[in-house]
């Protein structure tokens, strides 16, 4: 999970940037401010309560937060993380912080800090005040505000310097300067939290269309070895050139091929958040393989889908598919279809069992409808989200 607590002054900006976070790194966002608000407004128990305590420049206290934070967290569990804007802000609110990611089996992966001058926070926040009529936008709450930030917050910056997940950003600019800045520190100095999908079923099974539905839904890159390696043969490479007669039959390409190729692939997406495997690994070994390769970024494949379909209904489907533009060498008849699936009986079945053991592993009906099916896809991505949790 990436889950990120995004640090900065009153009028740093954190509002405006979280917003172009939380849409880049698909991540629920906690924005304390707003949801105290939002208790305001519908004149609840702890809206009563927090509306006096916000217009003399305070800080709410930690129950209301706490309260309200652990309710909109629990409802909104199929992100790839969380971003805190505006808590935590004490260094009491940064242990009920671990707390709290720790009923979810997780972590803060990092503390980004927008640092702007007091001067500029002043003047920004009175340039609010114009329109946003807020009761705590102006000049004596805004200096309250200010020296509660001094006092009280600061300290958390060493609390989590000591981590080492502190982070300064610097927060004077156009938005989109730092909002750059803001994710060339989350992806050259935070550690990637890689979501890895390994895609499998029969020949036939649909594999291809809902790997490529998945990756776009997902924000994932999406590797196929077969795409790749029909590019190669199309552009005439030597990898092409070698690929060219085990994919005319139907077989599996040696590894050596699959790895430099999966390789580039992964090498020429260093921001990407996770990756979907389509035809790879076909075999143990190529498991074992897959393995290495991931390890070398840190990461482990996340959970396995297997497209269950029958031998029937994937000869119809490979030999509508021959009759179509679509068509692939070894569609070209009946025998070469059968030689892919007996492959397929005999190679690729011990690799379901293999990540069974492994990570989640789910077994989705393959018939219907692309529609239907990706339908099924997802409901089973949402439930790894909430294991990985």
């Amino acid at each position: 999970m990436l889950n990120i607590a995004l640090f900065g002054p009153p009028g740093a900006g954190k509002g405006t940037q979280s917003k172009l976070l939380i849409e880049k790194y698909n991540l629920t966002y906690i924005s304390t401010g707003d949801m105290l608000r939002e208790e305001i407004v519908n004149k609840t128990p702890i809206g009563i309560e927090a509306k006096s305590i916000i217009e003399r420049g305070d800080l709410v206290p930690d129950e209301m937060i706490v309260q309200i934070i652990e309710t909109k967290v629990t409802m909104n569990l199929e992100t790839r993380g969380i971003l805190f804007d505006g808590f935590p802000r004490t260094i009491v609110q940064a242990y009920i912080l671990d707390g709290l990611l720790l009923k979810l089996n997780t972590s803060l992966t990092c503390m980004l800090s927008l640092e702007v001058p007091n001067d500029d926070l002043i003047t920004r926040m009175l340039e609010r005040a114009k329109t946003s009529g807020r009761a705590d936008d102006n000049l004596d709450v805004i200096k309250v505000r200010l020296k509660e930030y001094e006092n009280k917050t600061k300290p958390v910056i060493e609390f989590y310097s000591e981590k080492g997940k502190y982070f300064p950003v610097k927060g004077v600019g156009g938005v989109d300067e730092i909002f750059r800045s803001l994710c060339q520190t989350i992806e050259t100095t935070v550690p990637q939290n890689f979501f890895n999908i390994v895609l499998l079923g029969k020949p036939g099974s649909g594999k291809g269309t809902q790997g490529e539905i998945l990756a776009r839904k997902n924000n994932l890159v999406y590797i196929s070895t077969g795409k790749m390696l029909r590019q190669e043969i199309a552009n005439d490479t030597e990898i092409g050139r070698i690929a060219k007669p085990f994919m005319e039959r139907g077989e599996i390409v040696p590894d050596e091929i699959a790895i430099k190729l999966i390789e580039r692939k992964i090498e020429r997406n260093p921001s990407a958040q996770g990756f979907i495997f389509k035809g790879f690994p076909r075999t143990i070994v190529q498991a074992y393989i897959l393995d290495g390769l991931l390890r070398r970024i840190d990461s482990r494949v996340s959970c396995m889908l297997n497209l269950k379909l029958t031998t029937i209904e994937s000869i119809k489907r490979l030999n509508n598919r021959a009759k179509t533009e679509r068509s692939r060498p070894y569609d070209a008849s009946a025998e070469l279809i059968i030689n892919r699936l007996e492959e397929y009986e005999k190679k690729t079945k011990p690799v379901i069992d293999y990540y069974k053991r492994q990570c989640s592993f789910f077994e989705i009906d393959g018939a219907g409808t692309p529609e239907e099916v990706n339908f099924r896809l997802e409901e089973a991505v949402k439930e790894v989200n909430k294991q990985l949790r």
